[in-house]
């Protein structure tokens, strides 16, 4: 699918590094099981599970830890196994001809991810990175098969998931056909303050404010463009840029939520 995103016209293109196949991420020793457990718990996927269940996963799931710039899966391998996120960040990216990466997802702690290609055993659609030194729980499709055959409602669980998912696809191709660069960076930035944001005096406080060329990535632009859309909003008083972090104020959110009624 094309995401509109411009190809330079001069020189050759440049590709990226792809990680052709992850890292080897070896299985952590000694891991506390009640951390484990605790992550299971907290896990949207796994929201509202018997503790009989949780159990029955804490069993069954490896612990693997990854390097930051890391990738835990490349696009287009064959997918076996699924990971939920116990700390750390992972970003999910494609890679177009031209060079250009889009960003698809920024994942944290008690995410999940991989999860499709167990169901179609297709390859996986997109690579997974580190983006901070990152603990994973592992869990192969041999033993979430077997957890689902005792367990039904983790497999309700990930149909709601997955249902979840195809919604937020559907939003961002709205948003790419019908949507201008600058609704669809006030839209990103209303998601990441609600995704990620602490509540305070100002609005949502983003603690990890998101480098321009990221923001760029993440809504199929170019940094240049972005930087200018980026410092009239911060101009306008919408969103306050504070070292590091980003608050997106109130105004801003009423703005995305007014262009959405209309």
């Amino acid at each position: 699918m094309s995401l509109g995103i411009a190809r330079p016209a001069a020189a050759p293109p440049v590709m990226p590094a792809r990680p052709s196949t992850p890292v080897e991420v070896r299985p952590a020793i000694g891991e506390d099981p009640a951390r484990i457990r605790a992550t299971i718990a907290r896990a949207p996927l796994f929201a509202a599970l018997p503790i009989n269940a949780i159990e029955d996963l804490t069993a069954r799931v490896q612990v693997r830890k990854v390097p930051v710039g890391s990738a835990v899966v490349a696009q287009d391998e064959p997918g076996d196994a699924m990971f939920v996120i116990m700390n750390g960040r992972i970003k999910v990216v494609m890679f177009g001809e031209s060079g250009r990466e889009v960003t698809l997802s920024l994942l944290k702690s008690g995410d999940s991810f991989g999860e499709m290609s167990l169901f179609d055993q297709g390859p996986r659609s997109a690579h997974c990175l580190a983006i901070e030194p990152t603990t994973l729980l592992c869990l192969s499709r041999e033993d979430l098969m077997r957890h689902m055959q005792a367990h039904p409602r983790t497999a309700v669980n990930l149909l709601g998931e997955m249902a979840r998912r195809l919604r937020r696809a559907d939003e961002t191709i709205a948003q790419l056909a019908l949507c201008d660069v600058n609704e669809r960076l006030i839209h990103r930035l209303v998601a990441l303050g609600r995704e990620e944001g602490a509540s305070g005096p100002d609005g949502l406080v983003v603690r990890r404010r998101p480098t321009q060329q990221e923001l760029a990535n993440m809504i199929g632009s170019c940094r240049e463009t972005i930087s200018r859309a980026f410092n009239q909003l911060a101009r306008d008083g919408l969103i306050i840029p504070r070292g590091r972090s980003l608050v997106v104020t109130p105004a801003l959110i009423e703005r995305c939520e007014k262009k959405k009624a209309a």
